[in-house]
């Protein structure tokens, strides 16, 4: 997965980040953990500024998580309570748990969305409860965008440290990223078998 991802920003640069953090969002097993160091470590050779990659990085992964919100308003909260009403142990949730989120969402929505955009895997997902609650749009995209812009500075500016360095590390990224991918499924496979549906 690294050489895919090194090759789609050298071939299409600055672009080509937007793009792989926009598919980030939307396919999370190319993860930004890997996509936001390597296109800081790319900054040092010259071949893109640092402040382009954060940009770049935060522009792509922003336009990722809209058709998350817009979905989530789509669906709403009664049509997602019937849906888990009949397929709740392939989403882990409850229609309880479901009443439950919206309830917390609706009291700390925008710090809600700041947060999550800081947690991996809860980056994306907090898009669709953002919907659900029908958070107004501008307010939802300000707080994920500050979230956003957070998340990728760090990661890009660890790769830029590193500069160099980056060298001797990245050999052991791609088995981390899927070291990472094999326990999120391992911590849905148990979810789903441990699964209790419960009505609120």
């Amino acid at each position: 997965m690294e050489g895919f991802v090194q090759s789609t920003m050298q071939q299409f640069g600055v672009f080509g980040i937007a793009l792989l953090m926009f598919l980030e969002n939307i396919f999370p097993p190319i993860p930004s953990e890997l996509i936001m160091p390597l296109a800081g470590y790319l900054s040092t050779r010259g071949e893109m500024s640092i402040v382009a990659v954060i940009a770049a990085g935060s522009a792509g992964s922003l336009l990722g998580i809209v058709p998350w919100y817009f979905l989530g308003r789509l669906l709403g909260e009664d049509k997602l309570k019937s849906f888990a009403a009949r397929h709740g142990r392939w989403l882990t949730m409850s229609p309880g748990d479901i009443e439950q989120a919206g309830r917390h969402f609706r009291n700390n929505g925008k710090l809600s969305v700041l947060i999550g955009r800081l947690i991996p895997t809860v980056r994306t997902l907090i898009s669709v409860p953002a919907g659900i609650a029908r958070m107004p749009f501008l307010q939802f995209a300000v707080y994920s965008a500050i979230g956003s812009v957070i998340w990728t500075s760090v990661l890009a500016l660890a790769g830029y440290g590193l500069g160099q360095a980056y060298e001797t590390v990245k050999d052991y990224v791609d088995p981390v990223a899927t070291g990472v991918l094999c326990l999120i499924t391992a911590a849905y496979l148990y979810r789903v078998a441990t699964f209790k549906p419960s009505r609120p």
